[in-house]
């Protein structure tokens, strides 16, 4: 089998190995999990080495299987999930066991200090990075110098996740624009780092890795690397990109105003477009695409998938068990009670926000509630307004997002809450846009990534053919009675979350 490509979706979760034809048809793919530790409050760390492990053993079980002919494997490409902090040494060795990923807020302090000397707007605008700042690689980097002061002497590059397993693949230590575009510290207008931010940082450019193309070829497999994959040397690795802008990529926002929703644990929205869409209250964050001259903005919620998890472990045990009787994942049981209930749940709302606010909340101390509860509501009323009220959360998000670009007639949705036909009706009523969903569910990232390959070792001219990947598998258009059910609820859910912002500052402030 000639002209195949791996591609690596190194995800929160695990790593996903996906091998794709030169037309952009995936053969098979294997999944391969890693934990996250949190030795502490608001620490979120992962072992460099079970990201490697995971890729090893993921190309190996993948290699195994009937669709695979390693011999005929050409090129491969990351998409990695961001705002790493992996401290290297001079001989690239990880200088400390667990890092901090995208999630770890432990730099606050970090944070604080650097915005004594660099106004929040001004950074806002020059980065466009919207999420709370201990987030971004920058201010780990500072909690590193302030309070491991013997290891940070010895760091001589700070590198993200997918850079990392590149350094492991080829020897070379690089980065590409969308992965730097989240290190707090890049010119999102000048593609570059900008030094009056590394100045402030009191960072040196040299600790961080070149920037090169998503595109550029790094090299061919060490001999290392290629014995552990069980690969030929000669298959070469793009530098790869971000998690969020291969996703874009891969959800098929290609173009100006193309949108798409990824509907996972946490939930987002973002627009392609050739600037970045920002905004100092909503603060979309935004990441260099991996197309060039373009951005992709987006707006997230924290707790969209992980919320109706919760709902099903605490109040569906019954359906749970039915489920399993039956055969039948539980969520499909959920949703065909849910079905049941009217639009808009006897008035019953959620607000999602079980994981605190994002950006797009008025306080970080949010919690989530069903409002409105009286005796007459039932089980399928508690599960649709759930679907309902992450409908509505992602509903004030395309609000920010249309007010502040171009936003298509349409939006491809992808991840795992793409496959219920029932709540892609209720996002098309609720947003009041056409819900696309084709054959690309869960595989976005990873068909990002097998995109950037096949351009980086000359199989495609260009991303283009993105479009004919995709095949249309269902269209859900607003219906114009259920748009004004939605239309009259969102002014309430919107006092709801602003009610539970206040109300989640009022118990954050109490003694424990």
């Amino acid at each position: 089998m000639a002209d195949t490509i791996l591609a690596y979706d190194l995800g929160t979760g695990g790593n996903k190995a996906s091998l794709y034809d030169a037309e952009g048809r995936c053969l098979a793919s294997v999944f391969v999990p890693y934990e996250t530790e949190y030795p502490h409050a608001g620490w979120h760390e992962q072992r460099p080495v079970a990201w490697w492990n995971s890729v090893v053993r993921s190309t190996r079980r993948l290699l195994a299987s009937e669709a695979a002919d390693p011999e005929g494997v050409t090129c491969l490409a990351i998409s990695g999930h961001s705002l790493g902090c992996v401290p290297l040494d001079a001989g690239g060795n990880v200088l400390r066991e667990a890092t901090p990923i995208w999630s770890d807020k432990r730099a606050d302090v970090q944070a604080a200090r650097f915005f004594e000397r660099v106004d929040p707007t001004r950074w806002y605008r020059l980065t466009g990075n919207g999420f709370p700042p201990p987030h971004y690689t920058v201010f780990k980097i500072r909690w590193y110098r302030d309070n491991e002061p013997e290891m940070f002497r010895r760091v001589h590059a700070i590198v993200g996740t997918k850079d990392y397993i590149n350094y492991r693949l080829t020897g070379r230590l690089a980065t590409d624009y969308s992965y730097a575009s989240g290190s707090g510290v890049y010119d999102l207008m000048a593609w570059d780092y900008a030094d009056t931010l590394l100045e402030a940082a009191g960072l040196s450019r040299d600790i961080l890795p070149a920037i090169v193309a998503p595109t550029e070829i790094l090299g061919e497999l060490t001999a290392e690397a290629a014995e552990a994959l069980g690969l030929p040397r000669r298959v070469t690795v793009a530098c790869g990109g971000v998690d969020n802008s291969c996703m874009a990529l891969g959800a098929r926002n290609i173009g100006e105003g193309r949108t798409y929703a990824s509907l996972g644990s946490s939930s987002w929205i973002a627009v392609s477009s050739s600037r970045p869409l920002l905004d100092d209250d909503a603060k979309p964050y935004v990441f260099t695409h991996v197309i060039p001259g373009m951005f992709t903005s987006a707006v997230a919620i924290f707790s969209s998938g992980t919320s109706l998890k919760w709902v099903r472990d605490r109040l569906c045990a019954n359906l749970v068990e039915r489920a399993r009787t039956e055969g039948r994942d539980p969520y499909d049981v959920m949703t065909e009670l849910a079905a049941t209930s009217p639009v808009g749940a006897k008035k019953l709302l959620f607000v999602p926000s079980l994981a605190g606010g994002s950006s797009l909340d008025a306080s970080p101390n949010v919690r989530g509630a069903f409002l409105g509860l009286d005796l007459g509501h039932t089980q399928a009323d508690v599960i649709r307004a759930a679907l309902e009220g992450i409908a509505l959360n992602l509903r004030l998000v395309l609000d920010v997002l249309r007010r502040l670009g171009d936003v298509g007639s349409e939006m491809v949705v992808v991840g795992g809450g793409s496959r219920s036909a029932l709540w892609r009706r209720i996002f098309a009523n609720a947003l009041q846009i056409d819900i696309v969903k084709t054959n690309v569910g869960q595989e976005a990232a990873s068909l990002g990534a097998a995109a950037v390959a096949a351009v980086a070792c000359g199989l495609w001219n260009d991303f283009s053919r993105i479009e004919t990947i995709h095949r249309l598998e269902d269209v859900a258009e607003p219906d114009a009675n259920n748009v004004a059910v939605y239309r009259k609820l969102l002014p309430a859910f919107r006092q709801a979350c602003l009610d539970q912002a206040r109300l989640g500052d009022d118990l954050a402030a109490l003694e424990p």
